[in-house]
């Protein structure tokens, strides 16, 4: 059985073409500015070969409280997607435009969706539960969704892989380091906290985004006409994170200038770290320990450095790395010292293979 699976991003669009063995038969990237997919550049794409597939595997942001798995996708299943927008603006349209256009191109080929909100809903209601009026979450679903869930379900699934001798009881703190950033709490592979919330905008500092922010500043920010509501969301969306105090969300760019003596970029660097040091923490504190500890996404599989002083603060947990073993790796791999209790590695992040893991029960 062969899957396309298509993952649509901030500004791009991702097609792969996995076979059953996990194997990629063929893949392609496209620009998707503003959640528009340019139809001839799929034309050309799937007509490559990208086409020859059994089924469609879409990755979809929000799933809400409706969809806790993944699922074949009708007009029914459609509609319902969209009224979820609401939910996940940023984020929904951009998924629903590459379903809308990968559908027209094969229209005969049966389509599933997949959630990053679905590996979540393991989330026990201690961690789920908002401390709101009852009358505020029943009306309006309001608790913990949680997100990356893809990418995290992939390490619960992967670390086993690397290392089988791990017991099924496992407690790992799987931390998604990229432009979006979010930890998550993973015992016997199933998640039992995260990071992000009711939106993706909770937890970690991330390029452009905030993260945590008390509640408390932002009704203050609305008050007497400091910020209008379009202001604040904008800012708190594109201007913060390592952006509002850096002037920057690369990471790369970051390091570069703290490395430099620029002081906006070490302040950056230093509230990225101290946040991330705080959750893992909290990430092996709701599991009562840890026993892996496992980066992944771009800054989490590509910059040493980001590890390393995440690492630096969390020996008291058992961490530690070897430091040529951090340096020179190619993931997938363990940079764990070897003589600390807590095994450290970094995983290459393949959402499009839990995708179609996730889709061919279904097709």
């Amino acid at each position: 059985m062969v899957i396309l699976a298509v993952n649509a991003g901030s500004s791009s669009l991702k097609l792969s073409l996995i076979d059953d063995d996990d194997r990629i038969l063929g893949e392609r990237e496209l620009d998707a500015p503003d959640a528009q997919v340019d139809p001839d550049q799929l034309d050309a794409a799937l007509s490559d070969g990208l086409d020859k597939a059994d089924g469609v595997v879409h990755r979809i942001v929000h799933g809400g409280e409706r969809f806790t798995g993944p699922v074949l996708i009708d007009s029914e299943v459609t509609r319902e997607l969209e009224q979820l927008t609401d939910l996940a603006p940023l984020h929904q349209p951009k998924s629903l435009a590459a379903l809308r256009a990968v559908s027209k191109r094969l229209p005969d080929v049966p389509a599933i969706a997949c959630f990053d909100t679905a590996f979540h809903q393991t989330l026990p209601p201690g961690a789920a539960t908002y401390p709101l009026p009852a009358r505020w979450r029943e009306r309006w679903g309001l608790r913990k969704y949680g997100f990356h869930g893809l990418s995290h379900g992939w390490i619960a699934r992967r670390v086993p892989e690397l290392c089988p001798e791990l017991p099924d009881t496992v407690r790992i703190v799987s931390c998604h380091l990229g432009a979006g950033a979010s930890l998550c709490a993973i015992s016997g592979r199933r998640s039992v906290d995260t990071t992000m919330g009711f939106t993706p905008l909770d937890g970690l500092v991330m390029a452009t985004r905030s993260g945590s922010v008390d509640p408390g500043m932002l009704l203050w920010l609305l008050e007497r006409g400091r910020l209008t509501r379009h202001e604040l969301e904008q800012s708190l969306e594109h201007d913060s994170g390592l952006a509002g105090i850096a002037g920057t969300g690369d990471m790369r760019e970051v390091l570069r200038r703290a490395g430099a003596g620029d002081e906006p970029a070490q302040l950056a660097l230093d509230v990225f770290v101290h946040r991330l040091r705080s959750l893992i923490a909290a990430m092996a504190a709701a599991m009562a320990g840890i026993d892996v500890l496992a980066f992944t996404g771009g800054v989490g599989e590509r910059s040493g450095q980001v590890r390393s002083l995440a690492a630096d603060g969390l020996g008291f947990l058992g961490v530690a790395l070897d430091a040529d073993r951090n340096t020179d790796i190619a993931p997938d791999a363990e940079i764990g010292g070897r003589a600390a209790s807590v095994r450290t590695f970094v995983v290459t992040a393949r959402e499009d293979l839990e995708m179609a893991r996730q889709a061919r029960p279904l097709l």
